[in-house]
């Protein structure tokens, strides 16, 4: 398989590994060395890249970093009980220019998504995760990314893309392929009012930290819809992070953004799965920590998953339940095997082929209840608003 834009995990780290218990991650791993090349993904269902690309950080000043310390932390890690293969495919290094390292991130996530193969990649600034999007071009006709972030990150497309402006790039960019954008875990204070306001005029979905905090269940449907989902680690509280990594006192803390990922892990539909803005520093052993067990719990969730989405064609595997706000039927459908719930969303005969296969929203069980009792679901209202545009 060619993977040319891929360099070997460093020498540094497979020496550490090699000092492991047999029974840690790291020795169950195909692991990319200098000596046998690149792994066979025959069988492979997780992959890890990493990408040393910072340059389109507003703050860039220049320094390099490389990813040698999460690897130590992850490779120490025991598995859960698993029945997937995972590898690490190494580093995707800086290209002569950035739009280089973005192809490169690109087709390589292709590759790997066609191949069923789900990439988690650690990377330098998060808007490599617009080369994430842009992957998917050929892959399927629409995509739902979500981006657990304090920032919305949509910012002024007209001017070049850089990591607190790449959702814009995203919406505005051609072929526009682009069905939802989720954010979880905004602070108001960090975004402008006019991004505020934006998010609402396009019915995206936004939930604010004390939202996810309060409730951190509310994240489960929406992950559920996703395809890509972002995590900016600047969304975690400063004490939970390494002194280059602090960025706010308020944030997620590490059992909240751990629970998040596992939910992204669960999702039958993520396919792959971003962790981006790590700065490494000389304190740095809890970032890479905290950063190793998102990955683990990420492959916790995948390890959980359970195929519901095609239940539907047969009436023995869910409920149907039929509920009337002002003149407009809801209709909800309960799984039998997992308990989870959806919501129909009606479609207009004119409207874009391409959103076709959004018919069925994921949803909560609350948010039947709170139809039940004549409040209209807000996922329910903005998908449909959506499609009415």
């Amino acid at each position: 398989m060619n993977f040319n834009f891929l360099s070997p995990v460093s020498d540094i780290v497979l020496a550490h590994n090699e000092l492991l218990p047999e029974q840690a991650l790291g020795r169950k791993l195909k692991i990319h060395s200098k000596q046998q090349g690149v792994p066979d993904l025959e069988g492979v269902q997780l992959a890890i890249i990493g990408v040393l690309e910072t340059r389109n950080d507003v703050n860039y000043i220049g320094e390099d970093f490389n990813l040698n310390e999460i690897r130590k932390s992850f490779y120490a890690l025991f598995p859960g009980s698993w029945n997937t293969i995972i590898a690490d495919l190494g580093d995707i290094n800086k290209g002569e220019s950035v739009e280089d390292t973005y192809f490169a991130l690109k087709t390589t996530i292709a590759i790997l998504v066609q191949k069923g193969v789900i990439p988690i990649i650690l990377g330098g600034s998060q808007d490599l995760t617009y080369a994430n999007y842009r992957a998917y071009d050929n892959i399927i006709p629409m995509v739902n990314v979500v981006n657990v972030d304090s920032k919305f990150d949509l910012g002024d497309s007209a001017k070049p893309i850089k990591n607190t402006s790449f959702v814009g790039k995203i919406i505005l960019d051609q072929p526009f392929n682009l069905f939802n954008y989720s954010a979880i875990g905004y602070q108001t204070y960090f975004n402008s009012q006019e991004e505020i306001d934006l998010m609402e005029k396009l019915y995206f979905d936004a939930y604010r930290l004390g939202e996810v905090s309060n409730d951190i269940t509310i994240v489960e449907p929406v992950m559920r819809d996703a395809n890509i989902v972002s995590i900016d680690l600047r969304a975690v509280k400063s004490s939970e992070v390494s002194l280059k990594q602090k960025d706010s006192p308020n944030g997620l803390d590490g059992k909240e953004i751990c629970a998040i990922s596992r939910y992204a892990g669960i999702s039958n539909k993520v396919t792959s799965l971003g962790i981006w803005e790590y700065k490494p520093s000389k304190d740095d052993e809890i970032t890479a920590m905290l950063i190793s067990q998102i990955i683990w719990y990420f492959i916790e969730g995948v390890n959980c998953r359970v195929s519901d989405d095609g239940d539907f064609k047969n009436e023995n595997n869910y409920q149907k339940f039929i509920t009337l706000i002002d003149d407009q039927d809801l209709i909800f459908y309960k799984s039998i095997k997992t308990g989870r719930w959806w919501i129909e969303i009606p479609f207009l005969n004119e409207m874009n082929n391409k959103l076709k296969r959004h018919t069925l929203l994921p949803c909560m069980h609350q948010d039947y209840i709170d139809a039940c009792n004549n409040i209209l679901p807000e996922r329910w209202y903005k998908a449909f608003q959506k499609n009415c545009v």
